[in-house]
């Protein structure tokens, strides 16, 4: 069924291939081949967290314990080594449960050349993501599945309740997790070398190191399942920044729907896409239709989910049902005593077994986005006609449902022969008490049903124009163009302007004599202002009406150097968590353009109005940006405003004390300057 260039990107020869079941196995295998690395080491990830223990337990192997030390250390041990690690360059709805700028945090862009490097990946539509969930250790073993290096992943097959070890990165217990990832060698792991490389490509012009050498840095404790075998590497891509999608996985999806003969096993987070749905309904109504069980999870996760995905499913889960003329089509859950409510099971795998003749494993979701609009990776295995090749696809299937029903795998697969291969017979029959696989009915309210927007939206298939999700989901009241924008900017500035000007020209100034504003004051008014969070832009333009052109630049640059020094020390000692909440919605954007290049970063973000001045600072401070990149890119960036303000002071001026036609269109056109300047400096910058 496999072919390259419909449903599979490339068939490759693995000498071994294994299928890791939950973190727990994972995570300690990844350690142990990443200590075996000599050349090179990528990890692609949705999300990524320093701070984790990958074996919570204790490793023991003579590494530091948490996740981003080990990683340094492996480095640091191995002067040929390179690290490359690509994560999603996240959307603020996800800023709270992410780690606070890592790359920083760890000190590894300090050194102009670093052998460790972390970049966050933003080569995605709007609102799409980096989903690829990929580790490759020196071209020669290669991990790929559904599971992140970072918190609330690590769990046992056992999903205990009560488990002490399952905790996030702060301590706090965690939500018990199920996941799977595969492990594979030989060329299928040099191919995917290449995928990593040519992902880590897109963001710029790295030379990245050369991958293979003479070591085995295969796991140790890892038993293959199957070995000499052929793989197939799927993929989904938007062709965002290639101009050429890639939709394999939803080839590959759809034509193993359509190629089953007796059972289909889904086991997926989502259960929402329009094409499987389809290709499900279609297969469901043939008087052939194989059994369809899915398992999935019982709850979405947060309010969000539970609106919005778990509505699609709830819509889909009623047209099978309906589809199902005989009775072949089975929702599950996996139900465990003891985990309740918001501590239920996430099923958070993606695996999809056809027979005993296909599966395949990875970060593709059933759901819209992971079909054509995410970025996904999958690899997949076919029998065709090898039978140790179709003991270890059924031995997966077996694995996965020993787990839900609380049995092993060899009482599976001997209920499964008994049965007639039929996949709901064995789990009627082996459902007990306690531990097992329950009926998962879920119903949308019709209040809900009414208010959510086609899937399009909400799980679109493909990158939307941007402008096409505003007008669906924003007021017209409440959108606000870019000339608006300007418009309001130059509103504010000629407000202040008049506000300085009636404080300079007018009685108001007796009642506050400029005599009593001493330069010294300058420094505490901007420090002041600089912890309380107040705009900059109002003391730089009252700095140039009280004082003399020359003195006025002079105390406004100097001012709010000093200001600057102050907050980033606030944000130094107040810590990330405090930070965070300054920061609120500003964070990702912030965080985002600091993860560039030293004091060129915190120019753009003084040019820009993403965040707040003091924002900026103590982002910088939190995240031990040294201090000289802050103050440089500050000057940098305040020092052409700070010049149009004097200008524009200087014109208004003109204008008061020489009314005329000359001095009013000296202003205008001043006014228009700065106009231009700020479409300018948002148009150039504002999208980087």
């Amino acid at each position: 069924m496999l072919a390259p260039g419909r449903n599979c990107w490339r068939i490759e020869r693995a000498h071994r291939l294994a299928f890791l079941v939950d973190a727990a196995a994972y995570f300690a295998a990844v350690r142990s081949a990443i200590a075996q690395a000599e050349r090179t080491v990528f990890i692609l990830g949705w999300d990524f967290d320093s701070r984790i223990r990958l074996v919570p337990p204790g490793a023991d192997d003579g590494y530091p314990e948490e996740l981003g030390e080990f990683l340094k250390e492996v480095v640091r041990r191995r002067r040929e080594l390179r690290m490359y690690i690509l994560s999603w360059d996240f959307a603020m709805l996800f800023q709270l449960d992410r780690e606070w700028v890592p790359l920083y945090k760890l000190g590894w862009k300090t050194h102009p050349r670093p052998r460790l490097r972390f970049r966050l990946d933003d080569r995605h539509p709007p609102s799409g993501s980096h989903h690829q969930k990929v580790v490759v250790v020196d071209d020669a073993v290669a991990f790929i599945g559904g599971l992140d290096l970072t918190h609330g992943r690590w769990d046992t097959p056992q999903h205990r309740p009560d488990e002490p070890l399952r905790r996030d990165a702060q301590g706090r217990p965690s939500r018990p997790n199920h996941d799977v990832q595969a492990l594979v060698d030989g060329d299928a792991a040099r191919a995917l070398g290449e995928l990593c490389r040519e992902r880590w490509r897109r963001l710029g012009k790295d030379t990245l190191a050369p991958g293979g050498v003479p070591g085995d840095p295969w796991p140790a404790g890892v038993t293959p399942e199957v070995t000499d075998l052929e793989v197939g590497i799927a993929r989904t891509d938007p062709g965002w920044t290639t101009g050429q999608p890639v939709e394999e996985i939803r080839h590959l999806y759809t034509d193993a729907i359509a190629s089953a003969r007796r059972s289909l096993y889904l086991e997926n987070q989502y259960f929402s896409s329009s094409v499987v749905g389809a290709a499900l309904e279609q297969r469901l109504r043939a008087p052939d239709a194989p059994e369809v069980v899915v398992v999935s999870r019982m709850t979405e996760e947060g309010w969000l989910e539970e609106r919005t995905m778990g509505v699609l499913r709830a819509r889909l889960h009623q047209r099978l049902r309906e589809a199902d003329a005989h009775g072949r089509y089975r929702l599950l859950y996996p139900r465990i005593p003891g985990l309740e409510g918001a501590n239920l099971l996430n099923v958070h795998s993606k695996v999809l077994v056809m027979d005993d003749e296909l599966c395949t494993v990875g970060s593709a979701n059933f759901n819209n986005r992971s079909m054509g609009f995410d970025t996904e990776c999958n690899i997949a295995i076919e029998a065709r006609g090898e039978e140790r090749i179709r003991r270890a696809i059924a031995g997966l299937r077996h694995r996965l449902l020993a787990e839900h029903l609380g049995a092993r795998p060899d009482e599976v697969a001997a209920e499964t022969a008994r049965q007639g291969g039929s996949l709901i017979g064995t789990i009627e029959a082996l459902r007990r008490p306690g531990r097992t696989l329950a009926p998962l009915e879920p119903v949308a309210s019709d209040e809900l049903d009414r208010l959510l927007p086609a899937s399009a939206i909400v799980d679109p298939e493909r990158p939307n124009d941007p402008e096409a999700l505003v007008m669906a989901f924003v007021p017209p009241d409440a959108r606000r163009p870019m000339a608006l924008r300007i418009a309001r900017f130059a509103a504010e500035l000629l407000a202040l302007a008049a506000l300085a000007a009636a404080w300079r020209w007018t009685p108001l100034r007796d009642a506050i004599p400029a005599d009593s504003v001493s330069p010294w004051m300058v420094p505490a008014a901007y420090i002041v202002a600089g912890l309380l969070g107040l705009p900059i832009t109002l003391l730089v333009i009252a700095t140039c009406f009280i004082f003399a052109p020359l003195p006025a630049s002079l105390y406004a640059l100097g001012g709010a150097l000093l200001s600057a020094a102050v907050t980033y020390g606030a944000g130094r000692v107040l810590g990330r968590d405090a930070v965070r909440r300054l920061a609120g919605s500003r964070l990702n954007a912030v965080t985002r353009r600091l993860a560039g290049k030293g004091a060129w970063a915190v120019a753009v973000l003084r040019l820009l109005p993403i965040a707040g001045f003091s924002t900026v600072n103590a982002v910088a401070g939190a995240s031990r940006i040294p201090l000289r990149h802050l103050l440089l890119g500050t000057a940098l960036g305040l020092a052409p405003w700070i010049l149009l303000t004097l200008t524009f002071v200087d014109r208004v001026r003109a204008a008061l004390s020489e009314p005329g036609p000359v001095s009013y269109a000296l202003l205008a056109a001043d006014t228009a300057l700065i106009v231009v300047a700020v479409r300018f400096v948002w148009r150039r910058f504002g999208a980087v």
